[in-house]
């Protein structure tokens, strides 16, 4: 019987991958990778091992949840190391909890290695900081698309708005318009901050800055996709400040 690792790749720049989790690539004996895990991470990974896409982006799922976990019980069963790798970090927005649990109440030895979430590494590499002394004390993470039949209450947008100053949304450009409308009405004013960060961290990351009020229109004229986060508040007023002094990609 193996043991299973869920490695957090981190947001996509290889330089931020933990030497842990490059460890555990070049001694794997099976990689299961989700969509988002970048390249050069993939490049990392034993030649000799057997790699497998278990992808997820919206409307392309290659596997289902419960394919993905059963697959990692059987390579388990027959392999000493296999790694569960996810973009950014197991247990933020990664199902990464979900994995684990069902790991442990099959009888599979497993452990989590943490990674860098895009939450903070977008922003950061947007000039961005999600807290500041003069702007922000306070920071919620939250994902911007919830799974039909998921536990209840939904998220509490108007809630958020009153609680944080700053609000980083995982997730969030497909129902922007109704997050953005709720935000308003739990008494944000139209003109606070709002960027988009799209592939942050990697060669091609691209930002939208905006506000509460002009964020949807911005995005329809430049046909901003996903995946992307989204950060609401003050700080935001710093990309242009900071943003000149972009982290370099390795």
């Amino acid at each position: 019987m193996g043991k299973v690792y869920l490695v957090g790749a981190g947001p996509g720049d290889p330089g931020l991958m933990t030497i842990k989790g490059k460890t555990l690539l070049e001694h794997a004996d099976v990689v299961i990778y989700d969509a988002l895990v970048s390249p050069p991470i993939l490049g990392m990974i034993n030649p000799q091992a057997e790699q497998i896409n278990a992808g997820k982006r919206r409307g392309r799922h290659s596997k289902h949840q419960s394919e993905t976990t059963q697959l990692l019980i059987e390579k388990a069963q027959t392999h000493a190391v296999v790694v569960r790798l996810k973009g950014g970090d197991p247990f933020v927005f990664g199902r990464g909890g979900e994995e684990m649990e069902d790991l442990v109440k099959a009888g599979i030895a497993v452990e989590v290695v943490p990674g860098i979430t895009s939450g903070i590494a977008a922003p950061a590499y947007a000039g961005i900081p999600v807290t500041h002394r003069a702007y922000s004390s306070s920071v919620t993470f939250v994902t911007g698309h919830e799974m039909a039949g998921k536990y209840r209450p939904q998220v509490n947008w108007q809630a958020i708005a009153a609680g944080s100053q700053t609000i980083v949304i995982y997730m969030g450009v497909h129902n922007l318009s109704y997050i953005v409308a709720q935000l308003v009405l739990g008494g944000l004013s139209g003109s606070t901050p709002i960027a988009l960060i799209r592939w942050g961290t990697c060669p091609e990351q691209e930002e939208l800055i905006g506000t509460l009020e002009t964020i949807t229109q911005q995005v329809e004229e430049q046909e901003f996709e996903a995946p992307a986060i989204a950060l609401v508040g003050q700080v935001v007023n710093l990309h242009c400040l900071l943003s000149g002094c972009r982290p370099q990609m390795l």
